[in-house]
């Protein structure tokens, strides 16, 4: 256990490369249409530069804990730091889409060992009675990293250029490997692990989580542009994804060594409920954090570095909260009774913004609505963490927190596709609903386009030109109100589900007393 000035360092270190890691999830969004221009790509093609980062984090996750002990936790973090340093270099350096796509999967390979890594680290560094500090400090990093992405983003592309979104890595990946080199140590039990020989390393698991895992990551990140069912490669890679996720539950059930122990959902009931309340998590988070910037950005005009700090006070608060709910635990409150009041405010920030989404909204309409989000994310995020993991100890509370750890991205990339559908979808339905009330034969329409009319010929146009404007000018109106809707009902119908998922808080079960959550296997 490590303490004094190299106690911090170590945090600083694992911290920053979380947030690093979970930045890159998003920190491109708002650099892809400058990257189309650059490197002469189509929109179909740029995104493929979010979808292979994706791919490759959700692959890695759930695998680190055996290559942790394959390989030694220090070697492979090193490892997974200095290779996504060398990504991120090579992607500022792409000349051509493909060669940026195969640089981000590299990158998101290093990634997500990073995320997984930091969380094992920071516990073995703080002692018993702090575990939940550790675990606080690591969700600072879950919290903050996606949403302060596009406001970093958008200020590196409105002041430098696309590339500089990679570079920005290369520093701090540097320092990382040097500190992970002088003061990251392996505990005993991955030091005295003896690696297991290649031939008795489970490959046919390995295979069929890159194949089930790696294919229901792509289906997620492409399917909307694909028109999802109607494509038939979406189709191909459907069922690629279910041959490959029924084979490997079957294949880790039954191998002797599997690869990622999925036997460690049949200890805990706790683990499994908290596994699933780790999908609607990841749902929830990155549901709010896609749909807030697409309104601001294409509704209200605002830009990317506008948008982006909007978003960073309730971020902040999410990360200084979580020592607070830290404490709270280790001095004994239930997560049990802390998860209600998270998802009941989750439910209350969505409701408020589904009633704040107005054509005249304004920056200062969502300043408190966020804050909530804010506090209310905190008050989810480490009891569920706690929660599930408590009661396991050594090697399958590593297996516990890789599982949860990637059904809490499955669990984002679920909500980006299916609230991206949704609004999609419901827009045509909504703007169907709202078509017979601006007939050109109704009375008020036809004195709103001749008002509109004589407003463009007293700019000087023309009698047709300006009708023309009109039209245009009606047309639009009618888009935004069609947008004020559509977003409105996709805020609440994030509160609603997680409203219904309240239920689920009952069959938790409460820690015996003097029951610890031992986590210094956890990778």
């Amino acid at each position: 256990m490590e303490t004094g000035l190299t106690k911090w360092i170590i945090v600083a270190t694992v911290v920053l490369c979380t947030l690093l890691e979970l930045i890159d999830t998003s920190i491109v969004n708002v650099a892809l249409t400058q990257m189309m221009g650059n490197l002469s790509a189509t929109q179909q093609e740029v995104s493929w530069v979010v979808a292979s980062y994706g791919i490759a984090n959700v692959i890695v996750i759930p695998m680190t804990g055996f290559l942790a002990e394959q390989f030694g936790r220090r070697n492979y973090y090193l490892f997974s730091v200095i290779l996504f340093t060398l990504a991120s270099m090579a992607c500022g350096q792409s000349t051509n889409i493909w060669e940026l796509v195969a640089f981000r999967f590299i990158q998101g390979i290093g990634g997500g060992a990073l995320m997984a890594t930091s969380q094992a680290i920071l516990i073995d560094t703080f002692p018993p009675k702090q575990l939940a500090l550790g675990q606080a400090l690591f969700g600072m990093g879950v919290i903050i990293g996606p949403t302060i992405g596009p406001t970093l983003g958008g200020y590196i592309v409105d002041n430098y250029s696309w590339p500089w979104i990679f570079y920005v890595n290369v520093p701090v990946g540097i320092i990382a490997s040097f500190c992970t080199v002088l003061f990251i140590r392996d505990p005993e039990r991955i030091k005295n692990a003896i690696p297991r020989p290649l031939r008795d390393i489970d490959w046919t698991g390995i295979f069929l989580l890159i194949l089930g895992v790696g294919s229901l990551q792509l289906v997620l990140e492409q399917g909307e542009r694909e028109e999802w069912f109607e494509s038939a490669y979406i189709l191909a890679f459907t069922a690629a994804s279910i041959i490959g996720v029924v084979g490997f539950i079957w294949r880790e059930l039954t191998a002797e060594q599997p690869i990622v122990d999925l036997r460690v959902l049949t200890k805990s009931r706790n683990l499994a409920v908290g596994a699933f309340l780790s999908f609607i998590l990841g749902f929830g988070l990155f549901a709010s954090v896609f749909v807030f910037p697409i309104f601001c950005q294409r509704i209200l005009g605002f830009t990317a570095a506008q948008t982006g700090l909007l978003l960073l006070p309730g971020a902040l608060l999410s990360g200084f909260m979580m020592p607070v709910v830290g404490k709270m635990i280790q001095r004994g409150v239930p997560q049990k009774f802390m998860l209600p009041i998270g998802f009941g405010v989750f439910f209350i920030f969505s409701y408020w913004m589904s009633r704040r989404i107005t054509p005249l909204a304004g920056e200062s309409d969502f300043f408190w609505p966020l804050m909530l989000r804010g506090f209310g994310l905190a008050l989810l995020f480490l009891p569920i963490t706690t929660m599930s993991l408590s009661g396991i100890s050594g090697k399958d509370a590593g297996q516990a927190a890789g599982l949860t750890g990637m059904i809490r991205q499955l669990g984002g990339s679920f909500g980006v596709a299916l609230v991206g559908t949704y609004i999609e979808r419901t827009s045509f339905h909504n703007r169907v609903a709202l078509l017979p009330n601006i007939s050109l034969y109704d009375p008020e329409t036809q004195q709103r386009v001749q008002g509109l009319t004589a407003g463009f010929m007293a700019k000087g146009a023309s009698l047709m030109q300006a009708q023309q404007q009109a039209y245009v000018a009606l047309e639009g109106m009618l888009m935004k109100q069609t947008a004020i809707i559509t977003y409105g009902q996709t805020f609440l119908l994030i509160g609603l589900f997680f409203l219904a998922c309240l239920p689920l808080v009952l069959i938790i079960k409460r820690a015996r007393p003097g029951e610890k959550v031992d986590l210094n296997a956890a990778h």
